[in-house]
């Protein structure tokens, strides 16, 4: 091939290939359900699944303004640590549900939804684990599904397929919800039940102080 036009080839082969990462990447944008919870700081992992609820991975002192913006009022966090080392912003709930999705149960399913609910009512609420992945990803699962009427199918898909993490994260998360009786959550998050069983620990605690 000629020089005068090895060079002009050469150069549309090199944009061609730095193109087509940008265009997979466009389309993938694009492919996104509109339903699903939508990125809003790809640092902290940080999603908006509804105008009042968000999740994200455990975030740092430098998320602060970020979160003024978004005018988070409750934070709801499921590790075993506080949030007390990052989160300084005045007027802001910190409500802590520490659990590991290899040992959940119904009764921190209802806390958890309890919780969000009750604190929406003050405004937007975010809630995380340490990566945003197994932990905030079944309570996300799960309030779409008990609270927001989606069903198992769509819930799972969101939670496996959403961008959040490794999905070999999610055995455990898939496991229970795979088995959960909606149904009785709905039921016992509207009556205020702890659990969807009258035997459960939480429950029988609930004896013993009213007795």
């Amino acid at each position: 091939m000629p020089k005068t036009r090895f060079f002009p080839a050469l150069c549309l082969t090199l944009l061609a290939a730095f193109a087509l990462p940008q265009a997979q990447a466009d389309e993938t944008t694009q492919a996104r359900p509109a339903q699903w919870a939508q990125p809003v700081a790809a640092q902290y992992n940080l999603y908006q699944m509804s105008p009042t609820l968000y999740r994200s991975a455990l975030p740092d002192s430098a998320a602060q303004p970020l979160l003024e913006k978004l005018q988070i009022a409750t934070v709801i966090n499921f590790l075993p640590e506080a949030d007390d080392a990052w989160l300084k912003t005045p007027g802001v709930t910190q409500v802590q549900l520490p659990y590991r999705t290899n040992h959940v149960d119904d009764a921190d399913v209802l806390a958890a939804l309890r919780a969000i609910q009750t604190a929406q009512a003050q405004g937007p609420v975010l809630m995380h684990c340490k990566h945003g992945v197994d932990r905030t990803g079944l309570m996300a699962a799960m309030y779409r599904v008990v609270v927001q009427d989606w069903s198992k199918e769509d819930a799972l898909k969101e939670m496996t397929q959403g961008g959040f993490g490794q999905t070999s994260h999610f055995k455990d998360g898939v496991s229970y919800m795979t088995k959960a009786d909606i149904p009785k959550l709905r039921e016992a998050l509207s009556s205020g039940a702890c659990s969807t069983s009258a035997f459960a620990s939480c429950a029988v605690k609930g004896w013993f102080k009213s007795s």
